[in-house]
């Protein structure tokens, strides 16, 4: 551990940490999204709790938390050790749900404000208090100044919250005192704990309590074999033989080996300097791993993120191109819609001579100037009709693509939640599409409109009109024949072929091919705004999980600086 100015740049260092960690957001269900939920808090705790008011006094009391599993006896010890009952004790579980924290008066402000342990409320020792947010204060003169003993709930409680604060004061000591029993020394709970211990190089103590004295020796051994397979062989344990408490508290002769080792290393400066570098070092150096695993679990929701993204492009990116596809290949002009073509510019062998037809056209035209029913009309909403049901089945592909991804992702199945209509594509969808359609209609009349500027008095542009004219440009638009089969080929591309000649007639060649692509155009550039407002509905289900896609390695970077000066 580095000390005087080195310390300054390892606390700022650490505070980047810490910012850092607790300015992540893991919203999306990806894979150990849970486990790295809980990893950061964990770290977002140690560092508050612990780590960082600990560097900042290092000169501030040794804080020893008795921990351990449920019915060990830690509060019994804790209240033993006072010398009062200042923690309950009790054969109902659980009994600790409020941490306590023993300490010498001379002691108070270090705990009085919240160095340690921000998250938890100041209450007095007297104070009645299940909360588990309350942290009460009890002092003594039995506890040696430089000394704090904090009792802290069972590890294995039924209750989550306590387990949790457990775990929390636990990664708040300088050291623990590990308390269990002859009865379950060997349970796998504990020794999760104790390898933890291991791992962040935390000071531990052992109290093996309630002993029956004919298995002291026995027991002892057994239990200290094992702490020195784990790594803890330098570990002090005491133990504690079975005995009769009075009033929560056990005979003076049980708990002095352990008080007199406490005092021991309150009374001793550099003894107890000793244990809180060795434990500060030990939390500052497990964090490269913890924090590399929270950075991975970071890239992990940014990943889930775009993949599920990439679905939703892709299926609408498809959308847009097939309606494109199918609005330009002559997939348009079949059905209602070429029947309504063939109304208006008349019945009878469509492929006659170019006068012919516009003859009829002229004549069919002028019927409907005359007031007679205009097929145009008819034409248009058959149009209008066509291109809806094309963005309307365009997008209910694209929404039931995106959905069937979605629902194989755990991430994609918490997004979309019981919302049926995700499936399909918007209840409004098809008269947004009629309006567009209609819009784009008076967009293409427009646009004839400006093209014929100087031909408007001319005898072909009189024939046709605005309205004739800009039908014929649609045609134009739709009829590539591509998506037909032979005989539709036939009467379509005709239909088209009649339709260019017209318009190059009356306006040019050039013309006609600058009005059909300004028209295919805008016609996507519209369509593409229908299905993003399609697309919208999966993007605001991601924009409530965005994650920031840097946070990975921000977390890495930041860790890399601790490394740097420690």
């Amino acid at each position: 551990m580095v000390t005087g100015a080195e310390s300054g740049a390892l606390l700022v260092a650490l505070e980047g940490l810490d910012r850092q960690v607790a300015g992540l957001r893991l919203p999306v269900e990806a894979p150990d999204a849970q486990r790295a939920r809980v990893l950061q808090r964990e770290i977002a705790d140690q560092l508050d709790d612990y780590v960082l008011p600990r560097l900042r006094r290092l000169d501030a009391p040794l804080l020893a938390v008795v921990g351990g599993p449920t019915g060990a006896g830690k509060s019994t010890l804790v209240n033993s050790l006072v010398g009062v009952r200042v923690s309950p004790a009790g054969v109902l579980r659980p009994t600790t749900r409020s941490a306590v924290l023993a300490h010498n008066p001379a002691d108070g402000t270090w705990f009085d404000d919240t160095r340690i342990l921000p998250g938890l409320r100041r209450v007095g020792a007297t104070t009645d208090t299940d909360d588990p947010t309350a942290l009460r204060l009890a002092a003594s003169d039995r506890i040696p100044a430089g000394l704090a003993v904090l009792d802290a709930p069972d590890i294995d409680s039924v209750v989550t919250r306590n387990r949790e604060l457990a775990t929390q004061l636990l990664a708040a000591a300088d050291m623990w005192v590990f308390v269990t029993t002859a009865a379950r020394y060997a349970d796998a709970v504990p020794w999760e704990f104790l390898r933890s211990a291991v791992t962040r190089g935390t000071a531990v103590a052992v109290v093996l309590d309630r002993v029956p004295p004919h298995a002291v020796e026995e027991v002892r051994s057994h239990l200290a074999a094992m702490l020195t397979d784990q790594g803890l062989g330098g570990a002090p344990l005491f133990v504690v033989a079975e005995t009769a408490t009075f009033d929560a508290l056990l005979p003076d002769v049980s708990v002095e080996p352990i008080r007199s080792w406490l005092h021991g290393l309150a009374s001793d400066a550099s003894l107890r300097a000793a244990v809180v570098r060795h434990t500060l070092d030990g939390a500052v150096r497990s964090l490269g791993a913890r924090v590399f695993e929270l950075a991975a679990a970071a890239d992990a929701q940014a990943e889930t993120v775009r993949r599920l993204g990439r679905a939703v492009d892709t299926a609408y990116d498809a959308a847009v191109a097939d309606v494109d596809e199918a609005s330009s290949d002559g997939s348009l002009l079949r059905g209602e819609v070429l029947a309504r073509w063939q109304e208006f510019v008349g019945t009878g062998e469509l492929m006659r001579s170019l006068e012919e037809k516009v003859g009829r056209v002229r004549d069919r035209v002028s019927a409907a100037v005359q007031g007679k029913p205009a097929p145009g009309a008819e034409l248009v909403e058959a149009l209008e009709s066509g291109v809806e049901a094309l963005v309307r089945s365009a997008a209910d592909e694209a929404a039931d693509q995106v959905a069937t991804v979605w629902a194989a992702d755990p991430a994609g199945r918490v997004l979309l939640g019981d919302d049926p209509s995700l499936r399909r594509a918007s209840a409004d969808l098809p008269e947004r599409t009629a309006r567009t359609v209609r819009e784009w209609q008076g967009y293409v009349i427009e646009l004839v409109r400006s093209q014929g500027q100087g031909k408007r008095r001319t005898a072909r542009y009189l024939a046709f009109g605005v309205n004739g004219l800009g039908l014929m440009v649609m045609i134009v638009v739709f009829a590539h024949t591509g998506g037909l089969v032979a005989g539709e080929i036939a009467v379509a591309g005709g239909a088209s072929a009649l339709s260019q000649k017209i318009l190059e007639a009356v306006m040019g060649d050039q013309a006609v091919r600058s009005l059909a692509e300004a028209a295919r155009v805008d016609l996507h550039r519209r369509v593409e705004e229908l299905l993003a407002d399609e697309r919208r509905r999966f993007a605001e289900r991601l924009a409530e999980v965005a994650v920031d896609e840097t946070a990975g390695a921000g977390l890495r970077a930041a860790v890399q600086d601790v490394e740097e000066v420690r």
